[in-house]
């Protein structure tokens, strides 16, 4: 295999692949080290009979899954590619993709995935769970001892660089396809993100939004930390955008400010809707519906909301 770094092309059994861009991202990680660890960890050789996991890191979406894995590639100095998996990914769209050029010739493009593995590169493949199984599947060698992808669309069989490295990111609800046993087998171990103390949040919120006041900011992580004894699935992102947007309204018309009280509020409503106003009324609500002890007794519970006008029996 020969590789022009100039073009960012590489030659494989006389095939030239176009690469894709690593990603310029420099983010931070703030708190939960041990996650970190973790992830280099699976990434370690440390013999020579010895391979790198694929762990998969499981959270909440907005958590700071892809932020991990993006810091871990920072923290081993490789190039990072990031590929985003949908229910629409195709094999083809996970490892090389034709492309028809003007002149009529048919060119040959390398996912980012398989980019990071001709370089030497770290992948993450985002939310991996909304991918489906015959996607999966093209990928079941190179998540083994074979290390390595076939292109049926190039004719290809593309072995990964010793340094490729790859994790896979999921959220904690519903998957759009179940991920078949034999690729879970290869998804391992599984890294669990939980989410962050009031100090961390605190950390997060003020590193993304430097000129964000403190009374808001501290609102804010107040806020969220309610939200995560409540189990409720408000993240750090979401706390981000609550404040951007209050922000923004705070300084939109200085000569007639508004309440911040009032901003805050109409911030949570139009970033989360009305129902996050009162996180204790939604947490009981989440817990009626599925299935907690305040279950309500009665038939007419079963198709009205027990505060309904038109409940049966109110």
């Amino acid at each position: 295999m020969n590789q022009n770094s100039k073009n960012k092309t590489a030659i494989i059994d006389g095939i030239t692949l176009a690469l894709s861009k690593p990603d310029p991202t420099k983010p931070e990680w703030i708190g939960q080290s041990e996650a970190l660890k973790q992830i280099l960890a699976c990434w370690m050789v440390i013999s020579e009979k010895d391979l790198p996991l694929s762990p998969r890191i499981i959270g909440m979406p907005g958590i700071g899954k892809t932020t991990l894995g993006m810091v871990a590639a920072i923290e081993r100095k490789q190039p990072l590619y990031i590929y985003q998996c949908t229910s629409d990914t195709r094999p083809e769209d996970l490892i090389v993709t034709p492309v028809l050029a003007e002149s009529g010739k048919i060119s040959y493009h390398a996912s980012p995935l398989v980019s990071a593995m001709i370089c030497g590169g770290i992948c993450i493949l985002d939310e991996g769970n909304r991918m489906n199984e015959k996607s999966w599947a093209s990928l079941a060698p190179l998540l083994d001892h074979r290390r390595y992808v076939e292109s049926i669309i190039a004719g290809l069989r593309i072995s990964a660089h010793d340094e490729f490295r790859a994790c896979i990111t999921m959220n904690n609800d519903e998957s759009t396809f179940e991920i078949p046993d034999y690729i879970l087998s290869r998804l391992q171990p599984t890294l669990t993100l939980n989410m962050p103390n009031a100090e961390d949040e605190m950390a997060i919120l003020r590193y993304h939004l430097p000129f964000a006041e403190t009374e808001l900011l501290e609102m804010t992580v107040s806020f969220l930390q309610r939200s995560h004894q409540l189990d409720l699935e408000f993240s750090p992102r979401d706390g981000l955008h609550i404040l951007q947007y209050a922000m923004k309204r705070l300084t939109q018309d200085k000569d007639h400010p508004i309440a911040k009280d009032a901003i805050w509020q109409e911030s949570i409503q139009k970033v989360l809707g009305d129902n996050a106003l009162d996180l204790d009324e939604m947490a009981e609500k989440k817990n009626r519906a599925l299935g907690g002890t305040s279950l309500p007794q009665g038939l007419g519970d079963f198709f009205f909301d027990e505060d309904s006008p038109i409940h049966p029996d109110r």
